[in-house]
């Protein structure tokens, strides 16, 4: 067997999913939405499976949601995109991830990643043979530095892996960080897959800027989205990828040999889906902003300090300045067993835990979930013989 999956853990997210159904915990680990997606965009994909094509759709996607995600960067972006060269459909973004390092990589390339990172990165990287250089985020701003980054790249640099909006930090890089970032890409001849999955799930007006929208970085990254967290319907697996076309031509190739192709009937509903008017993206961001804002008000009145959480569906807590003596996966295993509340321990994304104190909790839940895990957490930590929290 391979060793580098056969001596893989059993994921974090299992774990912890498998102890919440053992002690019945309110689960706020594994990050997926209570609400069931947009019934448009659902009725769409109901209707193309019964009505419509469903053998092979071409390889790249099918030309309606080629044509989709083309019109979504310039609606977004102002990015103009050729949809018949530069655009792909993946079965998922994490199959778009490796097909772009299966693709990029040779064995030896060194590869710059930011961590905490998500958990298929390393994997993946180190089956294309490809050389991990991290640089390490850490709480509470998740910001790199010029020193950080001549420390990361060398010679020997080929690829980039970011991921912006970040998770599980929560942030959204600045445009200085990432004219940073271009900078040295450029020296270094390297080009950059940017997973971009969160770009629509971001809050209090904060900007997200595509890397490839920067000075110099048009025909240097393959840029990454999810339909699954644009529509909240992370089981449907639909990658958005745009790209150069002397990028695209090998990302294709990759693609082809992975899984080839994906559902029509979900591609005609995401091509309709992004067409949706501003409304729709508006609402959604309120509501989970909405959710959000519940929640870490909850989570303050218990006496924590959460970090601040710019995009996607969670928020994090670090236990260090609350003064519990307690690293974050015992923390986490204990409030799952003796308080039945699913977090997930953020040192479960750093190579080496370099980061060992912080916890992650999805907010995208209905507000009796919520609600209820907050009870949970209270009664837990009132139980504690010494409480680090002080609880109102």
């Amino acid at each position: 067997m391979n060793p580098i999956f056969a001596d893989l853990p059993v994921t974090v997210f299992e774990v912890m999913s498998r102890l919440a159904r053992e002690h019945n915990a309110v689960n706020l680990g594994q990050g997926f939405p209570d609400d069931p997606g947009p019934e448009d965009v659902r009725a769409k994909a109901a209707e193309a499976v019964v009505s419509g094509w469903n053998q092979y759709p071409p390889m790249m996607g099918v030309p309606e949601l080629r044509q989709a995600i083309a019109a979504h960067h310039r609606r977004f972006y102002g990015l103009e995109v050729d949809w018949e060269r530069e655009t792909l459909v993946t079965s998922g973004a994490t199959e778009a991830l490796a097909g772009a390092i299966f693709s990029l990589i040779t064995p030896g390339d060194e590869v710059v990643l930011f961590e905490p990172l998500y958990d298929a990165y390393l994997p993946l990287l180190r089956r294309a043979g490809g050389v991990p250089r991290l640089v390490t985020l850490k709480p509470p701003h998740w910001r790199f530095t010029e020193a950080d980054l001549a420390g990361a790249f060398s010679p020997r640099t080929k690829v980039v892996l970011i991921n912006d909006p970040h998770n599980p930090a929560t942030s959204v890089w600045p445009a200085s960080d990432l004219d940073l970032l271009a900078r040295f890409v450029e020296r270094s001849g390297a080009v950059v897959i940017h997973d971009a999955v969160w770009e629509h799930v971001r809050y209090d007006e904060v900007l997200f800027t595509p890397l490839i929208t920067r000075p110099g970085m048009r025909e240097r990254v393959v840029h990454i989205g999810s339909a699954g967290k644009i529509f909240s319907l992370t089981g449907w697996k639909v990658g958005l990828v745009t790209a150069a076309p002397e990028l695209m031509r090998v990302l294709a190739k990759a693609h082809q040999f992975l899984t080839f192709t994906t559902p029509p009937n979900l591609q005609v509903a995401v091509a309709h889906g992004l067409a949706k008017d501003d409304a729709y993206f508006t609402n959604m961001r309120a509501e989970f902003q909405a959710a959000r804002d519940h929640f870490t008000s909850g989570l303050v009145r218990l006496g924590f300090d959460p970090l601040p959480a710019q995009a996607t569906y969670f928020v994090n807590v670090d236990l260090a300045p609350l003064g519990i003596n307690e690293d974050d996966k015992s923390f986490a295993q204990r409030l799952v067993k003796e308080g039945g509340v699913a977090t997930i321990p953020v040192s479960a994304f750093y190579d080496r835990g370099a980061v060992s104190s912080v916890i992650r909790f999805c907010f995208a839940k209905r507000r009796e979930t919520l609600d209820a895990a907050l009870e949970r957490l209270e009664r837990f930590l009132r139980g504690q013989p010494r409480r680090a929290v002080a609880i109102e």
